[in-house]
């Protein structure tokens, strides 16, 4: 069978697969050619009044959530979504406006999750060090701050995942009243420009940021930072920025983790 036949064979079976488990055809990602998911068209409308609070498992079905907040930066907007320890969100896209996005008050996994149009945050991990955090497929868009703000402890995971016009897509806090030691693993992202940085993290504190199959797109001139280390605090200071790229001890990754096209 000819080559192309075979990886036609191979896709539908793939998707066929994402099906059966749920996922939908967005969650398919191929990192043969490090290309990105197709963003999904939304399956249909829900306005919401207040935030959802989810425990166990709940499943979008790719409808498209919107209604909380402003669509502004301010912090003291609700949450669309608030998972309970150890929830589930899947298969859900996050329309405008979407307030503070989704709040893990302990460790949770987020499945195909899109956000069409980030205000404040995307998602805020809350849970404390232990806590185990991960977004698996999905993507943002017009994140003018943060993508993904840390605040809790322990260890979030980001992998097939996409990213556009950004500022941060992944922020240790830097100025918390608690503050911990935490690690962020990025796996397999598609980055596309405009955008400030991958990773801000704590040196001080013993953070980590590990990088691997990182694809940046529209950015020859390599502006965007992969990693920036800062000294947090837990006074609301503003954390002073002490260096950024790969140093082997905070920052983890070599050249052949990051490609340009």
């Amino acid at each position: 069978m000819p080559l192309a036949a075979r990886l036609r064979r191979f896709r539908a079976g793939a998707i066929a697969a994402a099906l059966a488990c749920g996922l939908g055809v967005a969650a398919v990602t191929f990192t043969q050619n490090a290309s990105a998911a197709a963003w999904p068209s939304a399956t249909g409308l829900v306005k919401v009044g207040a935030t959802t609070n989810v425990t166990g498992t709940f499943d979008g079905g790719l409808k498209r959530y919107f209604g909380i907040g402003d669509g502004g930066q301010s912090e003291s907007q609700d949450p669309m979504f608030k998972l309970a320890d150890g929830a589930t969100l899947r298969n859900v896209i996050i329309g405008a406006p979407a307030g503070d996005g989704v709040h893990c008050s302990g460790s949770c996994t987020l499945v195909n999750v899109w956000w069409e149009d980030v205000g404040e945050d995307a998602a805020t991990f809350k849970g404390g060090t232990s806590a185990r955090y991960t977004v698996d497929g999905g993507g943002a868009k017009s994140a003018s701050d943060k993508v993904f703000q840390h605040n809790g402890g322990g260890t979030l995971t980001v992998r097939n995942f996409q990213v556009s016009d950004f500022g941060k897509l992944y922020r240790s806090c830097g100025n918390c009243k608690t503050q911990y030691k935490r690690a962020v693993v990025l796996q397999n992202i598609t980055v596309t420009a405009p955008g400030k940085s991958l990773a801000g993290i704590n040196t001080n504190y013993g953070d980590t940021a590990k990088f691997s199959g990182i694809t940046i797109v529209g950015d020859s001139k390599k502006k965007i930072s992969i990693c920036d280390r800062f000294t947090g605090n837990n006074t609301g200071a503003e954390p002073p920025k002490t260096g950024s790229g790969a140093d082997g001890k905070n920052c983890l990754f070599s050249a052949s983790d990051i490609t340009y096209k």
